[in-house]
């Protein structure tokens, strides 16, 4: 095979949509790049590499998982340092990935430090070392592959990708085969098989040529822009890279279709690619439905050209008048429909108020056992470390500073004692800078002195020590949300065993808070108890709250380096606090107290009645917490949500 021979990207079997990502991008960079999530052996990097020889002018440069800060961002140069004695800086990957493709495989497993460092590189990278300071331009199409088995994305990182492509390998025994074929044909001779697509090659190129020429000529309307913020508002997208990064991909898009105007279709589309990752919910895409059916209309009236004004103003005409009716009778018709859905669920309101209320008078009320509900795949919940210590433990949940020779070298820094894990490669750069001035011997190649010496910062995976603090009172009980509790619970609990979690876990009800089991590696405890757990009486959430803390206490007195972390499940409905008579208010008293720990919490709201009170949320800010309803756990709702959505 020859050096830098390529697979044709023509060649590639299947997998449209992630070539059309990419072409995209090409198109038009403003896109910001493109993430590939899919299973091994599915062409995403063949892809990427493939675009490459397509267009002359962009390559495609690679950024390995193990690159430090320094090689990264860029640092002082060691040959005119030793040689000249000259301090000189010399540009990392970003200074050579300026207008090109950035390209990350298995980004999901990039440091921490090093995400940050590509955050913060937006537009300019800024270069700070050994007294220098430079800066140039730094943009780039970052484009990234992950395998949905290693781990997540945090929410920061995930939305910096313009688009989001999903791939899956061929499930057709025809197409399997073809595959088979042509890449054997291509390692059997790479030359001859790559021009075999040459002619197809040169039609796509001549392709993007023409569209990225048109695409200084590209209009977009307002309506266009409106069904775009509808688009990304019914997606509930945080902040407003959504709308953005759909336009300028209905742009390519439109370009690429030989036009000058973007329509509705080309939205349509543009959404299939912008926003999957930005998802947040589903349930508020039904209410924009009809507004963006409006915008799409006007959107499709402007780009089409009409030749009679007049009779076009008089079917307009008409048509609004039919329309003015048909929205009163769907209105109405809504309407009643609402009317006749609420009225069971504010009945299922009344019966869980009463049930409550019952229970608040009698203590003795009988108790229920509900069985442990659907187990399902949980979705990352972004646990992170709230503290800068260094840590020994070992797990796969979150990242974490290492205090030993173990992890991945991801910085430096200066030595004060003992040296014991020396970075050599800084302690060079630093010293290479003064040799002009130091005095050398026969037996001396470069002089080091002790403020030279740098030592190694490593970043290694640990688990967390999570503690479940479940409400256990007769609200829960209601309509047998119990069921879906545990359900929930368990599928947690399932994905703390597949991090190497330590899980504890705490019940409070009646006038007490109870632990039920304490923290221990074994799920099959915790689910016994789980399942065993009773539902009944009052509600002191705060005696809950208030337990998960001396617990993680009594754990730190054990074991300094564990990540804790509280996830309370509860609709938040307090209503006994002691004798106190503001049990809401004393339950957030001790929230705040506990929100300004080095405690991670994570707050799983299970209300469900026609009524949302919402003060699960309100005890989750207290807390300075993370919020999720109990059906946003599920990770299948980001696909169903997709799937719905266009």
């Amino acid at each position: 095979m020859k050096k830098n021979s390529v697979f044709p990207f023509v060649a590639i079997i299947g997998q449209e949509k992630l070539k059309r990502a990419l072409i995209l991008n090409i198109v038009n960079p403003k896109i910001g790049g493109v993430l590939i999530f899919g299973e091994k052996g599915t062409a995403k990097s063949t892809a990427v590499r493939g675009i490459e020889k397509i267009v002359a002018d962009i390559k495609v440069i690679d950024l390995p998982l193990n690159v430090t800060e320094d090689r990264l961002i860029g640092g002082i140069n060691i040959e005119s340092a030793i040689s000249k004695g000259i301090k000189e800086l010399e540009g990392g990957i970003l200074k050579r990935a300026n207008n090109n493709i950035l390209y990350v495989d298995e980004v999901n497993l990039l440091s921490e430090h090093i995400v940050n460092c590509i955050l913060g590189a937006s537009g300019v990278n800024k270069i700070e070392r050994e007294g220098l300071s430079e800066e140039h331009d730094c943009q780039f199409i970052l484009v990234g592959t992950m395998n949905p088995e290693e781990g997540a994305l945090r929410a920061q990182f995930l939305d910096r990708f313009g688009l989001y492509v999903e791939v899956k390998g061929c499930n057709k025994a025809l197409e399997r085969v073809e595959i088979v074929k042509r890449r054997l044909a291509y390692e059997k001779n790479p030359i001859e098989y790559e021009r075999l697509w040459d002619d197809e090659e040169e039609i796509l190129r001549s392709e993007i040529n023409r569209a990225k020429e048109l695409m200084k000529k590209v209009q977009v309307k307002e309506q266009a822009i409106n069904l775009a913020a509808q688009l990304a508002n019914s997606a509930n997208c945080d902040g407003h890279r959504g709308e953005l990064v759909l336009i300028e991909t209905a742009k390519a898009i439109a370009a690429l279709d030989n036009r000058n105007y973007v329509n509705s279709e080309d939205l349509k589309e543009a959404a299939e690619l912008a926003l999957p990752h930005r998802i947040k919910e589903a349930s508020k895409q039904n209410n924009e439905k009809k507004d963006e059916k409006d915008s799409e209309e006007e959107l499709e009236e402007n780009n089409s050209e009409k030749e009679e004004k007049g009779s076009e103003e008089d079917e307009n005409s008409l048509s609004e008048d039919a329309q003015g009716d048909e929205q009163q009778e769907e209105e109405k018709s809504q309407l009643e429909n609402e009317e006749n859905e609420n009225q069971p669920e504010a009945n299922n309101e009344k019966e869980e108020e009463n049930h409550e209320d019952s229970s608040n008078l009698d203590g003795n009320l009988k108790e229920d056992i509900f069985d442990i509900g659907k187990v399902f795949k949980v979705k990352n919940l972004n646990i992170k470390i709230k503290d800068n210590k260094k840590r020994e433990g070992s797990g796969k949940r979150t990242k974490t500073k290492s205090n030993t020779s173990q992890g991945r070298y991801i910085k430096y820094k200066q030595s004060k004692d003992k040296v014991v894990d020396l970075a050599f490669d800084a302690t060079i750069r630093s010293a290479a800078v003064h040799q002009k001035f130091r005095k050398h011997n026969a037996n001396t190649a470069i002089v080091i002195k002790k403020s030279d010496i740098k030592e190694k910062v490593r970043e290694k995976r640990t688990g967390a020590t999570i503690l479940f603090v479940v409400d256990a009172s007769s609200s829960m009980g209601a309509n047998k949300r119990m069921t879906a509790v545990k359900g929930a619970i368990m599928s947690l609990l399932t994905d703390a065993y597949e991090k190497r979690d330590k899980v504890g876990m705490i019940a409070f009800r009646k006038d007490k808070a109870e632990v039920l089991l304490n923290v221990t590696r074994s799920v099959e405890l915790a689910q016994k108890q789980l399942k065993s757990m009773p539902t009944g009486g009052k509600t002191p959430l705060g005696y809950g709250i208030q337990k998960a803390y001396e617990v993680f206490k009594a754990c730190e007195k054990k074991d300094k380096d564990i990540v804790p972390v509280m996830v309370l499940v509860s609709d938040g409905r307090v209503n006994y606090h002691g004798n106190s008579k503001e049990p809401l208010e004393e339950t957030l008293k001790i929230a705040k107290e506990i929100g300004e720990k080095n405690i991670q919490s994570i707050v799983i709201d299970c209300e469900q009645s026609f009524v949302k009170l919402e003060l699960a949320k309100e005890i989750s800010e207290a807390l300075k917490g993370d919020y999720y309803k109990i059906d946003d756990l599920k990770a299948d709702e980001i696909a169903s949500a997709v799937r719905n959505f266009v």
